[in-house]
């Protein structure tokens, strides 16, 4: 069985070695950040099964970033700081974190939290739970794996593109609202832009377009949005 990866978003160079070096111990294969400008991206190359992610950092607070890795993966988030605050704790499982450690920390409680996360995640827990799928005619949407798949090839996509369609094929050949799809894809609606939708539809339709995908998403002018699954695909 392959090593579960495990991404280490922490600046004090000397404590994110030294989880490192105690998790590689553990058999995990680790990687952390090198560039914070460029953590997103990192993030994506690695594509890791957990992420142990400090608050404070250069630029950008792990509260920030947590909300960003959360467009793309839906993987464990475990929040590490020396912040002790309840509403700091609050604050990282509302923007989207699942765990939190303080510092000062006794590495057995990590490992023990590390492995409690992925065993539920990817193990044994997990493996109870039956998949969520999404069929339509041909084309079935893997939730959590959010992948699209045809019947010649499985699509990887991103957290929103795998929301929107969730939401269009679930409801197919009903029509879906802007106010439902925004009410899905971002928590506070009143601070995103009314092109922001537009803009995500349209990398939707463009990754469908890229795999040869015949169905499409149709823009019902004045209520919403629905997906027209192809004769092809039926």
């Amino acid at each position: 069985m392959d090593k579960h990866r495990i991404f280490i978003v922490e600046d004090d160079t000397k404590i994110a070695s030294l989880l490192a070096d105690t998790l590689r111990k553990y058999q995990y294969d680790v990687e952390v950040v090198q560039n914070f400008e460029n953590l997103v991206n990192e993030f994506l190359a690695f594509q890791p099964h957990l992420v142990l992610l400090d608050i404070n950092l250069p630029a950008y607070d792990g509260y920030y970033w947590c909300r960003q890795l959360r467009q793309h993966t839906t993987c464990p988030i475990i929040f590490i700081s020396a912040r002790s605050g309840e509403m700091d704790q609050v604050f990282a499982l509302e923007n989207g974190g699942d765990d939190f450690i303080t510092k000062p920390f006794n590495y057995e409680i990590v490992l023990a939290k590390i492995k409690s996360h992925l065993r539920r995640t990817y193990g044994e827990y997990a493996s109870r739970q039956e998949e969520r799928t999404i069929k339509q005619g041909q084309l079935t949407l893997h939730l959590e794996r959010m992948e699209l798949h045809t019947k010649q090839e499985e699509i990887p996509l991103q957290k929103k593109e795998c929301v929107i369609l969730g939401l269009l094929m679930g409801q197919a050949p009903k029509v879906v609202s802007r106010e439902q799809l925004l009410e899905e894809l971002w928590d506070d609606q009143a601070f995103v832009d009314e092109n922001t939708l537009n803009v995500n539809m349209t990398r939707v339709r463009k990754k469908l377009a890229d795999y040869d995908v015949q169905s499409t998403i149709e823009t019902v002018r004045g209520a919403g949005y629905r997906f027209l699954l192809h004769e092809e695909e039926i």
